[in-house]
């Protein structure tokens, strides 16, 4: 591919730091700077509305154990009851989050919290829905803030505590899972640091714990308050001091660019733009904004070379689908359908290291899904697959009937309108600069043209292109 147009940018851009763009955003943005488009993401996820399934003093825990006794015995059948409850606070919580990354609004906000929520990967512990959705508030309301809050306020969150069995890390009894993982996977990257390092790290963070409510607590009590050796340094040190001997490590920094880059721009690293980028992010006390206005604003970024690298993950899948043709779905167990199916569910990671990402999410059985997915959301045709077991009781309780068919509303009036001065011979080609990285093959044209049929409205026309052109395997990548 030659230099990219300025359509070509406009649409990676959306595509890369939100979830795609209607026709009508891609147009009014090809008439502005790119670095006016870019502020203006920047600007409209300034506001962060709170995602809600249950009030904050709604975690009733020791109220709810007691509920659950009869004559000294646990009632079975109302824990089942209780954890279906849970459940399903927890689906009602995801498909939340899919509804604010499909309206557009806020775009790279949540872009930037499904990256986190990869990075600081945590399942539902308990199936608490309060504890996971205070875990996810606090990666939206830090997205664009500054790395060293994030990783503070995550590594206290009761979730993440729970999730990495921190709740049982006590003097004279440490557990490492916590320690081990924040240098592993939230800071340094595997090979940076020694067990030494981990074993007293975990010492350190001895007492950092949380509350039934789902508050954070330190306890003293259960704090080894002896003197450790970390890094090379000697005190008597608490997990708030390991937290800050990480954020002083460059390594730090240069490991979270990394990812960035691979995510946001290109799974082949280039290594002398991340040395910049990761020397700009520690110099700015890591602050994650200015690290992506950087990259958004980089003639590199818009490198030929960038573009169609990204496999979109099944989430950026849904929700790219639903923003661009705005598809609301009449019932939402679907959503749980296709994200179970294509295996990136929302709150169930595979492991603590997240979803692998890049060419993990292709195989032949998902990629025949995700090509078949327009005709089962656009024409509501019957679903004739099923998840994959995963093996996982969690996931599989989410199982409802009612998947073999999408029902769906979808707003084409806007979408149509997009194109009322182009040409029925141009549509296909039009149409394509929208939903595509590359221009169609002359191939490609002469396949989709005939998705259409002769006495067709132009109406009709245009919907069998759409779908037709998200069938295609461009369609998959950004």
């Amino acid at each position: 591919m030659d230099k990219l147009t300025r359509q070509q940018q406009t649409r990676y851009l959306f595509a890369r730091a939100g979830f795609g763009a209607t026709p009508a955003e891609v147009d009014e943005a090809t008439h502005k700077s790119l670095r006016k488009v870019v502020r203006q993401l920047f600007k409209d996820s300034d506001d962060v509305t709170e995602l809600r399934v249950v009030e904050p003093d709604q975690n009733e825990t020791k109220k709810q154990l007691k509920g659950l006794v009869r004559d000294g015995q646990l009632d079975r059948d109302m824990l089942k009851e209780r954890i279906r409850l849970n459940t399903e606070k927890v689906r009602d919580l995801n498909l939340q989050w899919i509804d604010r990354m499909a309206t557009g609004k806020a775009a790279l906000r949540e872009k930037m919290a499904l990256f986190w929520h990869g990075h600081f990967a945590c399942r539902t512990p308990g199936r608490n829905p309060l504890l996971m959705q205070q875990y996810a508030n606090t990666l939206r309301q830090n997205a664009l803030g500054k790395f060293s809050d994030l990783l503070m306020a995550v590594s206290k969150e009761p979730a993440m505590l729970q999730f990495l069995n921190n709740q049982q890390n006590r003097k004279n009894a440490p557990n490492e899972n916590f320690a081990r993982e924040v240098m592993e996977l939230f800071t340094l990257g595997r090979g940076n640091y020694l067990e030494h390092d981990i074993k007293e790290a975990a010492r350190a963070f001895t007492g950092w714990q949380f509350t039934p409510e789902g508050q954070f607590v330190f306890r003293e009590q259960v704090h080894d308050e002896g003197e450790k050796t970390i890094f090379g340094k000697t005190g008597a040190f608490k997990g708030e001091d390991v937290i800050g001997m990480l954020l002083e490590n460059r390594q730090t920094a240069r490991f979270i660019t990394a990812k960035i880059y691979r995510f946001f721009v290109n799974e082949t690293e280039d290594k002398k733009q991340i040395d910049e980028l990761a020397g700009q992010f520690y110099k700015s006390g890591y602050d994650i904004a200015e690290l992506m206005e950087t990259i958004f604003t980089s003639d590199w970024f818009y490198d030929p070379k960038n573009v169609g690298a990204h496999i979109k993950s099944p989430v950026e899948l849904l929700a790219g689908m639903r923003h661009t043709l705005g598809v609301q779905f009449d019932q939402p167990q679907p959503q749980i359908f296709v994200q179970r199916t294509l295996g990136q569910l929302l709150f169930y990671p595979p492991n603590v290291a997240g979803w692998p990402g890049g060419k993990s999410w292709i195989d032949s059985s998902s990629l025949l899904f995700r090509m078949q997915l327009p005709n089962y959301i656009l024409k509501a045709a019957d679903v004739l697959v099923q998840p994959k077991d995963d093996g996982d009781v969690n996931t599989q309780l989410l199982a409802r009937k009612g998947n073999s068919k999408f029902r769906t509303t979808i707003n084409w009036a806007d979408f149509d309108a997009s194109f009322a001065q182009t040409p029925d011979t141009e549509l296909a080609d039009t149409i394509a600069t929208v939903l595509l990285p590359f221009p169609l093959h002359p191939d490609q044209r002469t396949l989709i043209d005939k998705q259409t049929k002769s006495g067709q409205t132009r109406s009709e026309r245009i919907h069998a292109l759409t779908a037709a052109l998200m069938s295609l395997p461009e369609y998959q990548l950004t």
